[in-house]
């Protein structure tokens, strides 16, 4: 098959991209309005988080396939490609174990209180003690605390196992379907009022959007913990501040916002405390992920043109 393969914005993967063709062509970025003209003849489109919604795919009539260079695609008008037969391919599985383990370095960061005790340190709290060491912030353990998880893929269940061997009891909030199959569900309501730490590991659907808002705040323990290395949409972000300032929760880890990058400011940026952690989106990052990601990215793009497709969300 003779196609015209066009990665959109190639800088967002730092990882050895194999050529699908000899007709490849890479943008290390690339700006709403060079979408189409870098796109014109082209049957293969990859991207991340460059948007292809419908009044861009309307003039992109040669276009045959999106290749999401990722595992969320809410970025891609699904229904148009639906309608116009425009398949759709996301990576799956690929982050089962970079996500959890982020999500665990904000837990245990938090759960211990290292920014606080950090802080401490270099304000020279430890050189002006009396004794060995000082206790000016509490000291949670994993083992034995329940752990609340939204979202049952590869990633919560990733999740779930790293809880589990650290000796926590793991509750997955009930939903609609579809379900993973022999996963034991805890009403949601009830997982918010019984954990200790909560985790998102589900995607951003209009069902989704601010999930997480004050009411959902108010039912926590005021010493939980909020973890979100999933999408920022899922949680209020007024009300998370809120939660912080009032005390509604005691801490929470943040590697997504709800709008990236931030470059005229964001609520969250401004927010300076040891019990916030907010890391840049890339909990799914590290390098033998994304060598994984980039392996399967081009192997949709192969396996779509030796009519055997895998992975398709259309």
């Amino acid at each position: 098959m003779t196609m015209r393969v066009v990665f959109l914005d190639r800088a967002s993967l730092k990882a050895k991209v194999r050529k699908p063709c000899t007709d490849y062509v890479e943008y290390e970025k690339t700006a709403a309005g060079e979408i189409v003209p870098r796109l014109a003849g082209a049957s293969v489109a990859i991207i991340n988080k460059v948007p292809m919604r419908a009044e861009t795919l309307r003039q992109l009539p040669d276009l045959e396939m999106i290749a999401v260079a990722a595992t969320g695609y809410d970025v891609v008008d699904i229904a148009y490609c639906q309608a116009h037969g425009i398949a759709v391919a996301n990576i799956r599985n690929y982050a089962v174990h970079t996500v959890p383990e982020h999500a665990f370095a904000m837990i245990l960061a938090l759960r211990r209180n290292l920014l606080a005790y950090r802080q401490d340190v270099e304000n020279g709290v430890w050189n002006r003690s009396e004794q060995f060491c000082f206790f000016t912030h509490d000291i949670g353990d994993l083992h034995g605390a329940t752990l609340g998880i939204i979202g049952e893929g590869a990633i919560g269940q990733g999740t779930a196992a790293i809880g589990r061997a650290f000796g926590m009891h793991v509750l997955f909030a009930d939903h609609p379907p579809p379900k993973m199959p022999g996963v034991s569900f805890t009403p949601h309501d009830e997982m918010l009022a019984k954990s200790d730490v909560i985790s998102l590991h589900c995607p951003l659907l209009p069902a989704t959007r601010n999930l997480i808002d004050i009411h959902a705040f108010r039912k926590m323990k005021r010493n939980a913990l909020l973890i979100n290395t999933a999408r920022g949409g899922l949680v209020d972000e007024a009300a998370l501040i809120q939660a912080l300032d009032e005390g509604l929760i005691a801490g929470a880890g943040f590697d997504v916002l709800t709008v990236e990058p931030p470059k005229n400011g964001h609520p969250l940026l401004d927010v300076r405390r040891p019990n916030f952690i907010l890391t840049p989106h890339l909990a799914w990052a590290s390098d033998g992920a994304m060598q994984f990601l980039a392996d399967q990215l081009i192997d949709n793009i192969e396996l779509w043109a030796a009519g055997k497709p895998q992975h398709l969300v259309t």
